[in-house]
């Protein structure tokens, strides 16, 4: 070897040491930014110096699911990131600026006890925060909004509890959140109940009417008050309203006993003071004038019945699903059950054990916590991967939480 070629390949040495240093730390500094990214995309605030070191060591040790449970132990998923994601889901404005309520703390305590979250759409379950005044009540949010305004740690204070056992409701009329005040104040209140269903569609299955719109379906269930001459002009019921009404019209029936009541004060109506009403067995109701109908059926169900008298008249709160049959059997409907029942309970069983439910569920959380959309292959498969995750862990959604994060944490 020539000494005159030393001095240089010592410095090459030297700095291909440096490099393998340099790579080396990389590697360990990768980890510790991959918790932090974590953290930060689950609760929303920085960890403790001793969270970060402990999901560091997770993520090192080939444990980054750990590492994502940590993050979610934080007051702040529960109490920030858990509420902005539910908010909107509450209200047709689908904003996160409102209070919490009995709809996004049943949904937080839901996810918190990894409770089946199909339940959401069928169960008796309502969450009531533990020693919060004042209790909870079926004509206002006080509640809640003592728990908001408090800043209550929401992952120490909700507690489990069934909607039959606290608003009275029968237990075979509760039907998860749509059963909830929130939801019947956004969804039931005035209207044809049709919100309720519309929102439900949005909100958990990811399709609106206008995707769900299809013109092949028998239209025997549409009720009285859909005009057929719209305008004057029956080919636009031939070809724009049957697309949504002949399927939606029969499934919402399921809600024929539900309204949202609420009393006037000078002439003016107060929302705020407003509760779920159900016509339990042996109920008749009544039209805005007082007069009884002569039917168990809410009277906004009978409305309008001049705008196509020979319209269907809504006899009772038996529903059917005519999707599923033809183009919308795409949402992959559970062969399990029977496609047909009465009440909210059992349909929005229907809905929530469909594959549309799932996928819908796992879309959600993805685009909340990698702050996009799935754009390529990698994030469909990745998709995929989580909606079998999700039923095999019995549809725990803090798992595809934990899936999400780690995915999005960074190479």
């Amino acid at each position: 070897m020539s000494t005159n070629n030393l001095p240089r390949k010592l410095a090459c040495t030297a700095l291909a040491a440096l490099v393998t240093l340099g790579v080396a730390g990389n590697t360990a500094a990768g980890s510790r930014e991959q918790a932090k990214r974590i953290h930060d995309r689950l609760a929303g605030v920085p960890p403790s110096a001793s969270v970060l070191d402990a999901m560091e060591a997770d993520i090192s040790n080939g444990d980054p699911i750990a590492a994502a449970n940590r993050a979610m132990d934080n007051p702040e998923f529960y109490r920030v990131t858990l509420k902005n994601f539910i908010t909107p889901w509450t209200n047709e404005e689908q904003t996160t600026f409102a209070p919490l309520n009995d709809y996004t703390a049943t949904v937080i305590g839901i996810i918190r006890d990894d409770v089946d979250f199909r339940e959401i759409l069928s169960g008796d379950i309502l969450y009531v925060g533990q020693g919060i005044s004042p209790a909870y009540s079926t004509s206002n949010n006080d509640h809640y909004q003592a728990m908001d305004d408090q800043g209550a740690d929401l992952q120490a204070v909700l507690t489990a509890t069934t909607q039959s056992a606290v608003t009275g409701l029968p237990a075979e009329a509760t039907a998860g959140v749509l059963t909830t005040r929130a939801a019947a104040k956004a969804f039931f209140s005035d209207g044809t109940n049709r919100a309720q269903f519309r929102f439900t569609m949005l909100n958990h299955l990811c399709n609106d009417m206008e995707q769900l719109k299809a013109t092949s379906y028998t239209p025997d269930r549409i009720r009285q008050d859909v005009s057929r001459s719209p305008g004057g002009d029956s080919r636009i019921y031939m070809n724009a309203c049957i697309g949504c009404h002949s399927g939606m019209d029969p499934l919402t029936q399921a809600f024929a006993y539900y309204d949202y009541e609420y009393p006037t004060v000078n002439g003016d109506p107060d929302y705020e003071a407003g509760q779920l009403v159900y016509n339990d067995v042996g109920t008749i109701d009544t039209d805005k004038t007082g007069a009884p109908t002569g039917t168990r059926v809410q009277a906004k169900y009978l409305q309008n019945a001049n705008n196509f008298e020979y319209g269907y008249v809504t006899p009772d709160d038996r529903w059917d699903n005519y999707w599923r049959t033809g183009p919308n059997s795409v949402l992959g409907w559970d062969p399990s059950l029977p496609g047909s029942g009465n009440g909210a309970k059992t349909m929005g069983q229907e809905l929530a054990y469909s594959q549309a439910f799932a996928r819908c569920q796992v879309e959600k959380v993805f685009k909340a916590v990698c702050l996009r959309a799935p754009v390529d292959s990698a994030d469909r498969a990745q998709i995929d991967s989580m909606i079998a995750s999700f039923a095999s862990s019995g549809y725990k959604l803090k798992q595809v939480f934990a899936e999400s994060a780690v995915f999005c944490m960074g190479d």
